[in-house]
């Protein structure tokens, strides 16, 4: 089994304001190869942001916009399947590629809070945050 794991950090309340991304390629349970890195949103800094992923404005300056790096995300994520936990990473890269005009990715979306809400019964309702998950699978 090869995926990549996604995760977006965002500027503001705009989901397309992304100012961090990370990807994480595994093949049968093994990380083979990972990548990340800051981006410049062109947009401002929220402080209820800032509070719960600790990058500022100041940190993205001279940091590429997602433009410049959207060759690297498809170089991961081309003919595969991207794995994102909530909708969240793939609606904000979907939003990022709309205002960049930019071709979308030839990727399947996996939705993993998606999947242990109907994997556990304890997760149907509440309970499928990475930290609850996690516990349920001994990680």
């Amino acid at each position: 089994m090869e995926f990549v794991a996604i995760d977006v950090e965002t500027a503001n309340a705009d989901m397309a304001s992304i100012c961090q991304i990370g990807l994480a390629k595994y093949i049968d349970g093994k990380l083979v190869d990972e990548w990340s890195t800051l981006v410049d949103p062109e947009d401002y800094f929220s402080s209820i942001n800032v509070g719960v992923h600790g990058i500022t404005e100041d940190e993205v300056v001279g940091e590429p916009k997602f433009s410049d790096v959207i060759q690297d995300i498809s170089s991961f994520l081309s003919g595969g399947i991207c794995v994102s936990h909530t909708h969240f990473d793939r609606v904000s890269i979907t939003r990022a590629i709309n205002k960049y005009s930019l071709n979308q990715l030839d990727t399947v979306w996996l939705d993993s809070a998606r999947v242990a809400r109907r994997a556990w019964a304890e997760c149907a309702w509440k309970g499928y945050g990475l930290s609850n998950v996690c516990k349920i699978i001994g990680h």
